[in-house]
């Protein structure tokens, strides 16, 4: 079999190999713990589940390929309340998750030779979703020193180096980061971007409503609205709702990029399911009391993993500010592909960090129950000891 060339060839899910090889082990009897997959382990929003009982009895038939009217009007009510963002009925594309969006994005305006600017750590399906769509990822390292964010020197410095540019990706917060940028950040990376018109930026922030800090959520299309005209400000339902396999994301952005979206949406899979949509249509317009509840059980969590993780003399791991990931590194040269495959044998499954553009480094997920989650820290500690 011929398959594409190796710019259009996408590789596994890292994320995903790893939880097979966990359930793999667990299939054959084994006490695994799997900490791999950004997936929170609530149920959907119980108005949620009532509106898409009712609508069972309803016939579902086809939507329009950029989403069901009323939808497409619960999101721009959503963003407006949130955000303070205001965008039209045609500046709204609904897709089979955030993934899906951004990756038709990605497709309508990437040639070979184009350039995609990704600070690392990012989220492990970026770098081949721009492949398959012909164009290379530039990946912009960043540091711990720095809270894993991106900064308006660093960035300057890539465009000066990347004349191909074609998109920015800013994912806050960040998958597997949890770092968040503040309203001052944004303007010092918006003010270098106004001077290269040519640049689009996708805002991914499908973690908005997941945050630790006090501070109001700020997103680069809110702050410089200057630049909205080739902005990209992507969500969903899956992490905030709990409603990862509901497969109901969208994007907000410039009427002629949704077109082209919309029109690649209309020929690869026509819509996402009807009654997913009327469940996000509720989960949106409904009460979000349980976000804050959720938020508090996550922090929970994640102070919980920390001390646990902090006992380690091999660890070093920063407090995230938002999402429900870990990101701790391992000291000294060690190869993370290895370790993760070493901590599998003992019992506790996690990523990679290579997989994200941080070598060195494992991702751990805090979306599983306290218990189980400390549980596998331990075992990750007491695995590592004190190699040098």
């Amino acid at each position: 079999m011929t398959t594409a060339s190796p710019t259009r060839t996408a590789t596994p899910s890292p994320i995903l190999l790893m939880a097979r090889h966990a359930a793999a082990l667990r299939a054959q009897g084994q006490d695994v713990i799997d900490l791999t997959l950004g997936e929170p382990d609530f149920d959907a929003p119980a108005h949620v589940l009532l509106a898409t009982h009712a609508a069972l009895g309803q016939r579902q038939s086809y939507s329009p390929a950029n989403g069901l009217p009323r939808l497409r009007e619960a999101i721009r009510w959503r963003v407006r309340h949130d955000r303070g963002l205001h965008y039209r009925e045609d500046q709204v594309a609904v897709g089979c998750g955030a993934k899906q969006v951004i990756f038709n994005a990605f497709m309508a305006t990437l040639q070979p030779g184009d350039e995609v600017l990704l600070p690392a750590p990012y989220w492990a399906s970026y770098p081949d979703m721009i492949r398959l769509c012909g164009a290379q990822p530039v990946v912009l390292p960043t540091t711990a020193a720095e809270g894993f964010r991106l900064t308006a020197e660093h960035l300057a410095a890539a465009l000066e180096l990347s004349p191909n540019a074609r998109w920015l990706v800013l994912n806050a917060p960040g998958n597997p980061s949890g770092s968040t940028y503040s309203v001052a950040q944004l303007r010092e990376l918006a003010e270098v971007l106004r001077g290269y018109p040519q640049l689009m930026i996708l805002s991914d922030d499908i973690y908005a409503e997941i945050r630790f800090t006090d501070q109001p959520y700020a997103t680069l299309a809110a702050v410089a609205e200057d630049l909205n005209e080739r902005t990209l400000l992507v969500d969903g339902v899956s992490k905030a709702y709990a409603m990862t396999g509901w497969r109901v994301g969208w994007g907000c952005g410039p009427a002629p990029l949704v077109a082209a979206i919309n029109a690649i949406q209309s020929q690869n899979c026509t819509q996402t399911s009807t009654l997913s949509q009327l469940a996000t249509i509720a989960a949106l317009e409904g009460e979000r009391d349980f976000l804050s509840e959720r938020n508090a059980i996550y922090r929970q969590r994640r102070d919980a993993a920390l001390a646990v993780l902090r006992t380690s003399q091999t660890l070093d791991v920063l407090s995230p500010e938002g999402a429900f990931y870990l990101l701790p590194r391992i000291k000294g040269t060690h190869d993370d592909q290895d370790v993760a495959m070493d901590l599998l044998k003992v019992g506790v499954a996690t990523v990679p960090g290579s997989a994200f553009g941080a070598p060195g480094h494992l991702r751990l997920s805090f979306a599983t129950d306290q218990a189980t989650l400390v549980k596998g820290c331990q075992r990750l500690v007491s695995a590592l000891g004190d190699r040098p």
